[in-house]
This record gives C-alpha cells, structure tokens and sequence, in this order.
C-alpha cells in the first residue's frame, strides 16, 4: 500500500488540476513519488485523469468519509458505535467477520472510502469504485440464538428506507428479501452473515451498499439495472450525513427488532414493498420459475406468493425475486 495515494486523492477531491510539482511541494516529496502514489491509486481502479501542463485531477469532485464528522453529526447517540473509517479495504464484512469472535465490539461500523472485494448476495461482487458507493459494516451481538434472526434483512430495510426518506428520497423501495429500488433499478443492498448457536449468543455482521454515483464503467459490470442517488436526489448528499442518519436508524430498529422480531416492523415493511400484490416470477436454484403474485410476508420474514397450486411461502438464500 502506498502511504501517499489517499493524501493526495483527499488533495485531488475538489474536482481541480493540481500540477505534480504542486502536490509534491505540498507533501515534500518528488514528483516521481507523486506519480507513483497516482499509479497505485489506478490499479486500485480509481480513474484519474493526467493532462500534460495541467496536472493531475479526479473525474468529479467527491466527499471523502472522516470519522470526527460522522461522530459529529450523530450527536448523541456518538457514544453507542465505534466506528472505524478506512481509506482502502478488501471487504468490510470479511474484515468485521474475521474479529467477530469477541476482538471487535458490540456495534462496531467499520466504513471504507474505497472498498475494492465487496461481496454481494450468492456469491456476486459489489461493484464501488472512489465515490461510487457508500460501503460499510455493522457488527452486532444479540442475545437471542441465531435461529431467531431470519427476518433480520427486512427489518434492516426498513431502517434504510425511514433514513432515505429523511434525506428526501421518497421514492426509494424495498424488495424482497434485501434490496433497495428506485424505479425498479436497484440503488442499495444488504448483506448479512450470521455466526453463532441457533439458540444462544450470536452476532451479525451487517453488511450495507449504497449507490452514490455510479460511472458508466460500473454500471456495465452490474448484472441488474441500477441508480444511485446523485440521479434520484435533487441536493448532492454527503456520505457522512448518510451514513449517520443511517446508524441512527439502525440502532432504532435494532432495538426493535431485538425485542419483538418484525412483528411491529412487517406493516411498515410491506407497505415499501415494491412488489407488493405484483405479479413476480420467483427463480429456483434448480432453475425452475415460479409465478404469482405477493401476498406479504410472516413474522420471520417468509415471503407469501399466490401461485396457481395455491399459497406458497418462499425464504431467502438462494431464491430470486423478479418482476414481470
């Protein structure tokens, strides 16, 4: 790792040329360091644009994540997350799963500026690029066994969607069992990985990605329809203020669904649902397709779909949703 490449990427994120000979006056080193730091930060795919006589500059100007500023904007409720913000990580979730035997904390959110593994659900990548996404991890320890912690990704969507519509993004919606839509196009997901007895102590590991602004380049590499919320949202939102209101909520739903599972959470769920009484097409592991049409979801998160052979419930893992 290149200890110059996010000092000066943080330099270069006003959008602007900045010469080599500038940035190496301002971190006193030489040019050739410079460009080297530049190098390391393209195979770590961050695009930077070089022009002869002009310097060196991001496509965009972009909001870096600094922990002091999330901590600030959640205020009081500061003191419940530790948090920890990296510049560059392979994984958040791996990362958080890898200390989730007693070495991390309860509650801790581990957020990456650049995350360049991410892993999605059954086994897909999460495309994030510098800017791209907003990626981090929650770790959270229940008391409850991990048998009880089926529902956990739609309570976890509710959370997400109360924080959007805070942020104004009113038309965001959830879909079954762990996605985000705007319009159909898949804006946010949520992946979640479980250690722990079915009946005793466990944790999760929560992991979230949301869409900032998603290039071109991107966008092709994603086997879906996508947006992001620099195409959906009339005022540029700054990462750190997402991601704090978005810890805000997840420690009110958390909190709920500790105590009560989704019971008091599936109504508000289903009403977000964007499939919600939609004909769908439900995606068998052995290949088959299923059709019907959404009824709702139990109290553990189990999907409800009227078919022809009559009501038949789905659980996530390897079964997809899709609309007609």
């Amino acid at each position: 790792m290149n200890t110059l490449t996010f000092p000066i990427l943080k330099l270069l994120a006003d959008g602007k040329f900045h010469s080599g000979e500038a940035i190496a006056h301002h971190f006193n080193v030489s040019r050739a360091s410079v460009w080297n730091a530049l190098q390391h930060a393209e195979q770590l795919g961050v695009e930077v644009f070089s022009v002869r006589g002009r310097g060196y500059k991001l496509p965009h100007a972009l909001t870096f994540l600094e922990e002091q500023t999330v901590l600030n904007a959640l205020k009081a409720l500061g003191h419940t997350f530790k948090l920890e913000i990296h510049d560059h990580i392979e994984s958040t979730n791996t990362y958080l799963m890898r200390k989730a035997n007693g070495e991390s904390n309860h509650a801790t959110c581990v957020a990456a500026n650049l995350q360049t593994q991410g892993r999605g659900r059954r086994g897909r990548t999460w495309q994030a690029g510098l800017g791209a996404s907003l990626t981090f991890s929650l770790l959270w320890r229940f008391q409850c066994g991990a048998a009880t912690l089926s529902g956990l990704s739609l309570a976890i969507g509710v959370a997400l969607i109360r924080a959007l519509h805070t942020l104004g993004i009113q038309q965001a919606q959830l879909k079954w069992p762990n996605d985000i839509l705007i319009n159909r196009e898949k804006l946010a997901g949520i992946l979640i990985e479980v250690q722990g007895d079915m009946d005793g102590p466990s944790t999760a590991v929560i992991g979230i990605g949301i869409n900032l602004r998603l290039p071109d380049y991107i966008k092709k590499q994603i086997e879906q329809p996508a947006t992001d919320l620099a195409s959906v949202s009339a005022q540029p939102i700054d990462p750190n203020i997402l991601l704090s209101t978005l810890l805000v909520q997840l420690a009110i739903v958390l909190k709920e669904f500790e105590q009560n599972g989704l019971m008091n959470l599936s109504d508000e769920w289903t009403k977000h649902h964007a499939y919600h009484l939609q004909q769908v097409r439900m995606l068998m592991p052995d290949g088959r397709e299923i059709h019907g049409i959404v009824q709702g979801i139990t109290e553990d998160g189990t999907l409800l779909v009227e078919t022809e052979t009559g009501l038949q419930k789905f659980i996530s893992g390897e079964i997809s949703l899709r609309g007609t």
